[in-house]
């Protein structure tokens, strides 16, 4: 049986949302792939993997189903994807994951390490947002839900940035991009611009920081 959190509608917000708790397998071999996960890639060396949230990063999974995208981040190892296995056996995964029909689900604890975007999971809360792309394009109460969540988490934690999974890249250089290696890059499109657009236009109100501007020489 689910965990429903029921939470107070925000001020950008007229009706209140649940949250609700289904959680990944997080044992002491996901703990301990996520602290070296910190220090190999980031240099931060901790007893517990967790994070202090500056940013929001929005996903799509590519997977039709809640309960699939849930079984791909449920394992503590990566079960696939050669392009990043190389870098940690620690499996992808988010905080968040918002079905089609725009329930929120809670992954992991808010302030506990995901893996889900290269140089910045140390400051990140992750949300993944079922299906996407041009089969499956992202729905308008996936649209409703996360601006819901993104203002429910930005009221809580110090949030600073929103960003999509495709801009991430753009905090090459800046002080919150810790990742060593130079050559470990993904190309992302999600969860695409027009959502992106959406989303901060949604979340004015908030007066987040404009994302940096990539140079030539990055």
């Amino acid at each position: 049986m689910f965990l429903v959190l029921l939470l107070y509608g925000m001020q950008s917000c007229s009706v209140s949302r649940a949250i609700i708790d289904k959680p990944l397998l997080f044992d002491e071999e996901r703990k301990t792939l996520s602290l070296n996960y910190l220090s190999d890639r980031y240099g931060i060396e901790q007893q517990e993997p967790v994070i202090v949230p500056k940013m929001i990063v929005l996903h799509w999974t590519v997977i039709p189903t809640f309960q699939k995208s849930f079984e791909t981040f449920y394992p503590a190892t990566l079960p696939a994807r050669p392009d990043i296995k190389s870098a940690s056996a620690l499996n992808v995964s988010s905080q968040f994951m918002i079905d089609r029909d725009g329930t929120i689900y809670r992954l992991l604890p808010e302030t506990t390490m995901a893996r889900h975007v290269i140089g910045l999971n140390h400051c990140a809360i992750g949300v993944e947002n079922v299906g996407g792309a041009e089969a499956q394009p992202l729905t308008k109460a996936q649209l409703k839900a996360n601006v819901w969540l993104v203002d429910y988490l930005a009221k809580k934690y110090a949030i600073e940035y929103v960003i999509g999974h495709y801009e991430y890249t753009r905090f090459e250089g800046h002080p919150l991009w810790l990742e060593k290696d130079d050559a470990y890059r993904t190309k992302k499109t999600d969860p695409g611009k027009s959502f992106m657009q959406q989303v901060r236009k949604r979340v004015e109100h908030l007066d987040l920081k404009p994302i940096p501007i990539k140079t030539a020489h990055q």
